[in-house]
């Protein structure tokens, strides 16, 4: 029975609840939860052994915990897909709002960059632990899969949010975020990761073609990134913080900063044999000499977003999904820190590696039993409240 409460929904409603309801409000931001999983496995398996970071040695059973990590991931990846799969089918309406609501618009649609950066991020994942269990035929293939995939995600998504925010959306000033960030980053995550297929390529042009697109899309990264940085930082000092439930949004500006670091590095590692003297080793120079300085304003901008990050919660910020910006955005400075301490030799880049990856599996920790229960209850995904 129908009742004044509960007007008689259209067909395709009706048919569509039963089936996929607690889809209808899943939206693509939920991939952050991949990436953050996937950083863990990656970034733990670059960890330094012992020596210089003033480590006792190996950590036992770290490399098995990083593999582990890889297959939640994958897991993850797979259902996350799957469930995005049936909103798309059952509740298409909601999905074309996402990306096309002048109003919702500028929120949800940047976080498509999440998709491309979880399908990389895995891909990644899967070539430098996940082998361990499938072997390295079967790694190579399914990260070529991954990043191919990823990679064109991420060009479209970098070229049509932009386009959306121009063209569709209606943005008040003074609003920027640091979601705005996503779509443009994903790129970077593809030059970051793109290089651990070089080896797997025939010697010669489609080895050097797939290390200079990888620096290529770094570029592309780099130069949107820093179009978008000043809106982000003059949107903090003339309008003050951003409210409680996007303040650890802005941690994901190590996002770009972590992960270029680690491409310059990756570049440096991969380019002896790829790419003709002497550029090869201005890829060596470059990974120090820009990754540096850059690591440094990465710590500058992680002191202030921690600051304003406590300041939130002594103001009572709970818990959303916008707190996985916790893990992957610190887990590029981890893998950013590793290669700096390869390039330089420094203990210091080494000991801070280690503090940053213990600083992640702290807040992957927090987060993912956090995430568990507002599924269990089912609070994660009700629909917004107004």
């Amino acid at each position: 029975m129908v009742t004044a409460a509960q007007p008689l929904a259209p067909p395709s409603v009706r048919t569509s609840r039963p089936r996929a309801a607690a889809f209808r409000h899943l939206g693509p931001n939920w991939y952050a939860s991949v990436m953050g999983t996937a950083i863990v496995a990656t970034a733990g398996a670059g960890l330094p052994s012992g020596s210089a970071a003033g480590l006792p040695g190996d950590l036992p059973g770290l490399r098995t915990a990083c593999t582990a990590f890889w297959a939640l991931s994958l897991i993850m990846l797979v259902t996350l897909l799957g469930a995005r799969a049936l909103h798309w089918i059952h509740h298409r309406d909601q999905a074309r709002a996402h990306l096309l609501d002048p109003t919702t618009g500028p929120t949800t649609a940047p976080f498509y960059g999440c998709l491309a950066m979880a399908l990389l991020a895995v891909g990644g994942a899967t070539l430098t632990v996940g082998r361990d269990w499938l072997g390295t035929t079967a790694a190579v293939v399914l990260d070529a899969v991954l990043f191919t995939a990823g990679t064109a995600v991420g060009l479209a998504a970098a070229v049509a949010v932009p386009y959306l925010m121009v063209t569709r959306h209606r943005i008040e000033p003074g609003r920027a975020t640091p979601v705005w960030l996503l779509p443009l980053v994903a790129p970077m995550v593809s030059a970051a990761l793109g290089p651990l297929l070089v080896p797997h390529l025939p010697a010669g042009q489609p080895r050097e073609t797939l290390l200079l697109a990888c620096v290529a899309m770094f570029g592309l990264s780099l130069l949107g990134t820093l179009m978008m940085l000043p809106m982000i930082f003059a949107r903090l000092i003339t309008t003050g913080p951003l409210p409680l439930v996007l303040t650890p949004t802005l941690l994901l500006v190590l996002g770009p900063l972590g992960q270029s670091t680690t491409a310059v590095g990756k570049f440096a590692d991969f380019a002896p044999g790829v790419v003709p003297a002497p550029y090869d080793q201005g890829f060596g120079v470059l990974a120090v000499l820009y990754g540096v300085p850059v690591m440094g304003f990465a710590l500058l901008w992680l002191g202030l977003a921690v600051a304003l990050v406590v300041r939130a919660r002594r103001r009572g910020m709970g818990f959303a999904l916008t707190w996985w910006a916790f893990t992957f955005p610190v887990g590029t400075c981890v893998t950013g820190a590793e290669a700096l301490a390869r390039h330089t030799g420094l203990a210091a880049f080494d000991g801070l590696a280690v503090a940053l990856y213990a600083g992640l599996v702290a807040a992957w920790a927090v987060t993912a039993a956090r995430t568990a229960r507002g599924l269990v209850t089912g609070e994660l995904l009700a629909p917004p409240r107004r």
